[in-house]
Order: structure tokens, then C-alpha cells, then sequence
């Protein structure tokens, strides 16, 4: 394999400990883009873009919400179709509700949250938490959009003490507004969250208008195994395909296709929000595209019957202490390349014709690949595929990477694996 992925792993866990929430992931993809001469569009504003058949293509991103982002690449010459991967920058956790602070027992005061996807509950307790997302404040000319990290230990969700529950390795059905509520401070932090947040964004608290804020966990990303085989971090799922792919997308060479780049927000809550997968933002941006370089509604039409579509979203490996939970025959496991994933029901848009062409690719590219399906008499989640299609319909299949303890606040996965996703995701864009 070429060494041009070289390290991909370290810089993918530096970008997951710089992106602690949606917010971040787009901010922190928006900067490298800036560097990398990609021009910012606007949705209210009219898009100028160089036309196909000019002396250079064009490099371009737009963003919704700030939460989701499309990046893409218009090639030197009339373009065939898109060539799209879609990843998301969401992952389960807990949001601030508002007028979150609240007294308890005259002693603490804690935070009311809300779940947000679906987590594992038991791993959120007892490590160090913090808050970030972004605030929305007065500003000069209307208002504005302030990214908040609160970059230290700030919170503490702590378990009840065996003695007072003495079945509670028996199992323990969490009742989120009892039992998921983290520590803020003492009785003397009253009143100062939104104090901390303020000072955090450099704005004045009675300036804050909203917020959308959320936990994560604190403990840094690490490499661990007999062999450092293995990565454990916060937002694997899926941060990993973000990153992995975006990198693939950055080094890829021009092809006959506009390369696309998606990361959509709110997959962990079913995809239905204005920036989800379900959303009309990826279509409203390849119509877009087709518009302004001048093309007809027909042309539009025909590069959309010759698109594809990589749905990137991490897959379950085998769990050493339960494989039982795994197809008897389709097994992934860490480190042993990208991850096909088939669903006799849609809910992985992989089928025949798709897999065969990523297989190809896949070749072209010398990473390994691997099939996932569910057991038979277990259903599985739903991934971005088959919803975004709903709206741009195209030749998709479902990938992802191997890791175990999706959606706890901390995963593991394989450390060779992210070379593997950005390889053939350059391979995909130039193919």
C-alpha cells in the first residue's frame, strides 16, 4: 500500500479529540478545506462556480447548521456523475436542557440532560465529563453562532455504591431522568453554569440566547494491545469514516466525476431534521451544482443515474466474550479491512451490483474487505444509505470499520483499519 496514509491513525485521533461534538467535526473539517484552497458557499446566496468546461475545476464546500457539511471537487472537464461518500458527525449522548441547573439534597447541584441517540448508559459513569457545543448570542448585526469546549474536568456522573444496590451486577434498567443526572458542583456552584459557559465563548452570559450543548467524556484517546493492534476513543462511531474518508477524498486525484464528500448530523436520531441524511440537502446541493455550471435538468438526471454512493458507518466486530451475538459465518474482526455490510431488508443498501463494483475497487486499492450481517433472529440499526436515497436515488453500499462497544462513550476498533478506509476511498473517488 502506498505510504501516503502513513500516521492516519494519529491524526485521526487527534481530529476525534478536537471534535467533541457535530459542531466541532464541521468546524474542524472547515478549516482543513480553507487551507487546502476550497471556497465556502453560501445556501442564501447565489453559487458561482467554475464552470466544467474552463481551464481548472473548482473546490467547494457548504454547510447547514453547522452541523452537516458537503464538500466537492468539479473536475476539468465535463463530469460523467457523483461520486459520493456519506458519513455522519453525530454520536450518542446526553444534551442540557434548559434551566438545566438543579438542587440535590442541599449538598450538590447537578445538570438536567436528555438523552440524545441511543448510548450505552452503564459506561457514562464514573469518568470525567465535560461540556461542549455552541451557543448562540447577540451580536452587532443580529445573531451569532459561538463554538463552546469547556477544556477541562467539569463534571462527574457517579454510580450508586453497591451496598445501596445490591443486585445491580444482576442488571439495572436506568430511568434517564433519575439516574443520569452529572454532578456540577457543591451547593456554592449555583447559578454559575451558564457563568462558565459564557466566559468559555468570550461573550457575556445575559447575551446568550440558545444553546446546544452536550456531555463527552474526557479520557484522551489511546493505542493499546499486546502489539498496539487496538484504538479506543470517544465518537468512533462515526468519526472514524469521517476522518478516514475525508482524508481519501483530500488526497484523491481528478476523475470524470465530481467528487462529494458528505457528513451529515442527526444519524443517531433517525436522519429527519433539516441537515440529516433525510434531509433535501444533499439533493438541493448536487442540483445546485448541476444549475450553475449550466446544465440542463436532463443532464442532471443522467449523472445522477451514473452516480454511486459509499455509505461509510462503522460495523460491529465479533466480541470475544459473546460470539454468540454473530452471524455464524459473517464475522468481522479488527484490523482485517473494510467492512461490507447486507441487509435482506434495506436497512444496509448493499446489494449485488454494488458490493461487486466496491469489491473491485477494494482490489484496485489492495485493502482487505469483510461481509457483516446480523444474526437472523436479531435485527440491526439503520445507517445513512437507504435514507439518503430516498432523496438522491443512486447505487449505494453500506461500509464501514470493525469495532466493539458501539456506542459506549468509549470504543475500540483496530489500528490498521483507518488506513484501509482512506485507501479505498481514493481509490473510490478516482475509480
Amino acid at each position: 500500500m502506498a505510504n501516503i496514509f502513513k500516521d492516519i491513525t494519529d491524526r485521526m485521533l487527534t481530529f476525534i479529540d478536537e471534535s467533541p461534538t457535530c459542531f466541532h467535526v464541521v468546524d474542524n473539517l472547515k478549516k482543513q478545506l480553507k487551507k487546502a484552497g476550497y471556497t465556502e458557499l453560501f445556501e442564501n446566496e447565489e453559487w458561482k462556480i467554475s464552470p466544467a468546461s474552463g481551464k481548472k475545476g473548482g473546490k467547494y464546500f457548504v454547510t447547514r447548521n453547522d452541523s452537516s457539511i458537503i464538500s466537492f471537487r468539479i473536475p476539468k472537464k465535463d463530469f460523467k456523475g457523483f461520486y459520493m461518500i456519506a458519513s455522519h458527525s453525530d454520536s450518542p449522548s446526553f444534551k442540557i436542557k434548559e434551566n438545566p441547573e438543579m438542587e440535590a439534597g442541599g449538598a450538590y447541584v447537578k445538570l438536567n440532560v436528555e438523552k440524545y441517540g441511543g448510548m450505552l448508559c452503564a459506561e457514562w459513569f464514573d469518568r470525567p465529563l465535560s461540556v461542549a457545543g455552541r451557543v448562540i448570542v447577540k451580536g452587532k448585526k443580529g445573531v451569532e453562532t459561538k463554538l463552546v469546549n469547556v477544556d477541562r474536568d467539569l463534571l462527574m456522573l457517579p454510580a450508586l455504591a453497591i451496598h445501596m444496590n445490591r443486585e445491580a451486577n444482576d442488571g439495572y434498567k436506568y430511568n434517564a431522568q433519575n439516574d443520569m443526572l452529572p454532578i456540577f458542583g457543591d451547593a456554592d456552584a449555583k447559578d454559575s453554569f451558564f457563568d462558565i459557559i459564557a466566559e468559555t465563548a468570550g461573550v457575556k452570559k445575559e447575551d446568550i440566547l440558545g444553546h446546544d450543548l452536550f456531555l463527552y467524556n474526557r479520557v484522551k484517546p489511546t493505542v493499546w494491545g499486546a502489539n498496539g493492534e487496538y484504538i479506543a476513543s470517544s465518537r468512533l462511531d462515526d468519526q472514524e469514516c469521517v476522518y478516514t474518508t475525508f482524508e481519501g477524498f483530500m488526497k484523491a486525484s481528478d476523475s470524470e466525476n465530481v467528487a462529494v464528500h458528505c457528513v451529515f448530523d442527526n444519524e443517531e436520531v433517525g436522519s429527519g431534521t433539516k441537515q440529516g441524511a433525510d434531509s433535501t440537502f444533499l439533493k438541493d446541493t448536487l442540483t445546485r451544482i448541476n444549475m450553475a455550471l449550466g446544465r440542463s435538468r436532463e443532464q442532471y438526471y443522467t449523472a445522477v443515474a451514473n452516480s454511486f454512493m459509499l455509505s461509510a458507518d462503522n460495523a460491529h466486530a465479533i466480541h470475544p466474550n459473546h460470539l454468540d451475538k454473530a452471524d455464524p459465518v459473517n464475522r468481522p474482526v479488527m484490523n482485517k479491512g473494510v467492512v461490507i455490510k447486507y441487509n435482506a431488508n434495506q436497512k444496509y443498501t448493499t446489494d449485488a451490483v454494488s458490493a461487486a463494483t466496491f469489491k473491485l475497487m477494494c482490489d484496485k486499492a489492495k485493502v482487505p474487505y469483510q461481509s457483516f450481517t446480523n444474526r437472523s433472529d436479531m435485527p440491526g440499526g439503520s445507517t445513512l444509505g437507504n435514507i439518503s436515497t430516498a432523496q438522491v436515488s443512486v447505487n449505494t453500499v453500506d461500509i464501514g470499520l470493525a469495532q466493539l462497544a458501539m456506542h459506549s462513550p468509549y470504543e475500540s476498533a483496530g489500528s490498521k483499519d483507518p488506513e484501509y478506509m482512506a485507501a479505498v476511498s481514493k481509490v473510490f473517488y478516482e475509480f
